[in-house]
């Protein structure tokens, strides 16, 4: 009896284990089962950070010129620009923001100029809006050679560039498209010739025997070009379309200055910003052009000087 006591308690045991085992096999299952369906906030994330193929707009324009977007090859080409500039979403953002500070000066100098508002976005794609110099010595929002802004009347020295002087480049790029619009009879060209010059576009439509950009066969850079200000063009005109979403608020706009007309040499520029009531770092944001700590000036030439209007609190 004794020992069948004992075996009746080991039985009873076991069964125990086993339930208990069993129960806990079904809570395992039960979890892993709730795992693989439940969606956390991360997987929700990821799953909104789908790549999805772009339609170019049927009526495709630039500078109201036809676009021949039904050509496959004039189609890929356009594809390629649009889908890279509108999935690097941090340089587009900051394209979008700075536009804020910078357009409306360009705009009224084109409008004043004659020259398409369109061409505005090819100040974005050279230069980003910023006062960049390139490796082969272009400069400024325009991207501006020493001897095309020479040409057209601009001071380019080591004491004074003024292909870092926003308004005055912009007026000169303005003057090279019109040149440019003369010599091909459109605009496509002529910012195709902003990119590879007049004389290398007449090179290229005399050896092809073509009269279009979009028959032309180029150099790679020149033939993104076009594609390049469609694309930004596109993105940028309707922002929102394209996933970018901000407020007012988040852009950049360009800080209110006073300008004083200035015909003498400045011996110290950090000493006359410090006279201005400013310091040198923001006398030399608003006035990039003057590239030392000095200027010359020994022809008396009359430069406008930019001065910001600091807050004091």
């Amino acid at each position: 009896m004794i020992i069948f006591s004992k075996m009746n308690s080991l039985m009873v045991s076991i069964v125990r284990t086993y339930i208990f085992l069993i129960l806990l096999s079904f809570v395992f299952i039960f979890r892993a089962t709730s795992q693989e369906y439940e969606v956390t906030p991360i997987q929700n994330y990821k799953n909104t950070l789908n790549v999805f193929a772009l339609k170019p707009p049927n009526n495709l324009n630039f500078c109201e010129e036809y676009v021949p977007i039904n050509s496959s090859d004039i189609r890929e080409r356009f594809d390629r620009e649009l889908l890279v500039n509108t999935y690097w979403q941090s340089n587009m953002m900051l394209l979008i923001k700075r536009a804020n500070k910078w357009f409306p000066v360009i705009e009224k100098i084109l409008n004043e100029e004659g020259i398409p508002d369109d061409f505005k976005y090819l100040a974005v794609i050279e230069s980003g809006l910023q006062n960049l110099r390139s490796p082969r010595g272009a400069k400024g929002l325009w991207q501006l050679m020493p001897s095309t802004a020479k040409e057209f009347g601009l001071e380019v020295n080591s004491n004074v560039d003024e292909r870092y002087h926003v308004e005055k480049s912009t007026r000169v790029a303005c003057q090279y498209l019109k040149k440019a619009k003369n010599k091909f009879g459109n605009w496509t060209l002529a910012a195709a010739a902003f990119n590879r010059g007049i004389h290398g576009i007449q090179k290229e439509l005399l050896r092809q025997k073509v009269n279009s950009y979009y028959d032309l066969l180029l150099n790679d850079e020149t033939k993104r070009y076009v594609f390049r200000i469609l694309a930004v063009k596109i993105i940028m005109s309707n922002p929102k379309k394209y996933g970018y979403i901000f407020e007012q608020s988040d852009l950049y706009e360009l800080s209110p200055f006073r300008i004083i007309n200035w015909d003498l040499p400045i011996q110290n520029i950090a000493s006359f910003a410090e006279e201005q009531g400013i310091n040198y770092k923001l006398l030399k944001i608003f006035n990039p052009w003057l590239i030392q700590n000095h200027l010359n000036n020994k022809s008396r030439k009359k430069y406008q000087i930019k001065i910001p209007l600091v807050c004091c609190d």
